[in-house]
């Protein structure tokens, strides 16, 4: 009985620091968009953020950047990381959030086809099925009144359906490289965050797109705030998912799209739409189906 007991409070301690996870992924929209509102661009503050999160690796274990010699493609897992960053919080700050928060979660779709491309998992039928589901819920999602066919109409749809697309990726490297130290996968993810966001940033900013920020007096503080909840929300997503099954993890990650939901319509940051509900109903379905056959 004390045996159980301690396991029931473990599994109630992974599931919670799920939760967090989610949260803070859930919320981080508003600080992004405050962070904009004082001068910094969401592509210079991930650059800002995931630079901190990789000085706290390297601090920690400074052995980490030894595993890229010995399995190089984890350079893979920072490109995929840095753009699912990239595309996700560029997207939030400026588009609907509950529509953004949508399109990425496609996810689960791209990673079919990453897993039967890369893994060599060729797909069952229910996958396909699952497929064509979130397929169709994005198609309600981007059907616009008077437009002749369903296809994204601007620049944060683009990034909520890349963004996905790159997540998916990057979950099936974190499977093909589940033999690396963990270490090395968490240094790669946050490298590619803080390289590709500064690179894109860099280049917008030759454009006059992303001006470079001028001073940092009013925004500094936010911005670690930030940066310290995103390295402890990644810590309490690998504390949680070497605790719970894989379905169970993904069932809890869902609640990421209850939180940015809530809050963005709370804050008149979102507008739900009937057909916004009913693709994102297909979506969500099609994910939730996912999670309950891993």
């Amino acid at each position: 009985t004390c045996m159980a007991s301690r396991q029931l409070s473990a599994h109630t301690l992974a599931a919670l620091a799920l939760m967090f996870n989610a949260l803070v992924w859930g919320l981080s929209w508003w600080p992004f968009r405050q962070l904009q509102g004082m001068g910094l661009h969401p592509l210079w503050a991930t650059s800002l953020i995931y630079a901190f999160a990789v000085v706290c690796v390297l601090a920690l274990r400074p052995q980490a950047w030894r595993a890229f010699a010995a399995h190089p493609q984890l350079l893979w897992l920072t490109l995929a990381s840095g753009l699912t960053n990239v595309c996700f919080n560029w997207a939030v700050s400026v588009g609907d959030v509950v529509r953004v928060v949508l399109l990425f979660y496609l996810m689960p779709a791209w990673s079919v086809l990453f897993a039967w491309g890369l893994l060599d998992e060729k797909p069952t039928g229910a996958a396909l099925a699952r497929l064509v589901l979130a397929l169709g819920g994005v198609l309600v999602v981007l059907k616009t009144p008077g437009a002749d066919w369903p296809v994204p109409a601007s620049l944060p749809d683009w990034l909520g359906l890349m963004g996905g697309a790159a997540f998916a990726l990057n979950n099936v490297m974190l499977r093909k490289l589940k033999s690396t130290p963990s270490e090395s996968r968490m240094l790669a993810m946050f490298t590619g965050g803080a390289l590709l966001a500064a690179a894109v940033a860099w280049v917008g900013a030759q454009q006059a797109v992303v001006p470079l920020p001028a001073g940092f007096a009013a925004w500094w503080p936010l911005a670690l705030g930030l940066a310290v909840l995103f390295l402890l929300s990644n810590m309490a997503l690998q504390f949680g998912a070497a605790r719970l099954h894989a379905h169970t993890t993904a069932l809890i990650m869902l609640s990421e799209v209850v939180f940015a939901s809530v809050s963005a319509v709370w804050l008149d940051a979102s507008q739900l739409e009937l057909r916004t509900v009913l693709g994102g109903a297909l979506i969500i379905g099609a994910a939730v189906w996912a999670a309950a056959s891993d």
